[in-house]
């Protein structure tokens, strides 16, 4: 059996582990689970197998966690919201958020609607557990503002459901959006009109009416 080679310093583990994580994201957008292979992965970050090993554990672990990162990244936004929040200004910053993410990691974005498409297989846990009690938390807080009058009395799962798909449309579709308005891909200014757009369509449907705070621009 070969030894796994532990590396001596740590200050550098952070580095290491987002250059395999990006390697990853590439290779298992292109090839598949089954398709991917570490040493490829090994090969694309620069690193011996070994490495890879000793970081992430096993090719499972390192699919599942390039997953999970995908939907921490999506939800950051709607960690920190209370009761006392402005559901403007959240769902603004949640459309506007997935909408960035979407395009600055196309890769991750699809490799987690190919996961979702073949089952969840790898995932299934994840989201029966840990993301189902997420959502039940969120939708707790945005209950209480339709309570409290700030917004209509719609079921807030369905709304996180709608931002989900909605701003995935166009990275999962970007081939087909692409096409009908005839460009080779969406500039700053389509993803601008888009998210306005969906704030808009979002925010009317859920009868928030007072006037959103100045929304932060798309940062790519």
């Amino acid at each position: 059996m070969t030894a796994v080679s532990v590396p001596s310093e740590s200050p550098s583990r952070e580095k290491i582990e987002t250059s395999i994580l990006m390697a990853a994201e590439q290779v298992f957008s292109q090839h598949g689970y089954r398709g991917a292979s570490l040493q490829v992965i090994a090969d694309r970050a620069g690193l011996p197998k070994a490495n890879i090993l000793y970081y992430m554990g096993s090719k499972q672990a390192l699919y599942v966690r390039l997953l999970n990162r995908m939907m921490l990244r999506w939800n950051e936004v709607l960690e920190d919201i209370t009761p006392e929040s402005d559901p403007a200004t959240v769902l603004s910053d949640f459309i506007r958020t997935k909408m960035v993410l979407g395009q600055r990691y196309p890769e991750g974005s699809k490799l987690f609607a190919a996961e979702i498409l073949a089952g969840a297989p790898f995932l299934s846990e994840y989201l029966a557990g840990e993301l189902r009690d997420w959502v039940a938390s969120r939708a707790a807080i945005m209950h209480q503002w339709s309570v409290q009058g700030k917004m209509d009395d719609v079921d807030p799962r369905w709304l996180i459901f709608l931002i989900w798909s909605a701003t995935q449309h166009y990275t999962e579709y970007s081939a087909q959006v692409s096409g009908i308005l005839g460009r080779e891909a969406l500039s700053d200014d389509d993803l601008e009109s888009i998210s306005a757009f969906l704030e808009h369509v979002i925010l009317k449907g859920c009868g928030i009416t007072q006037p959103v705070a100045k929304a932060r621009p798309l940062e790519k």
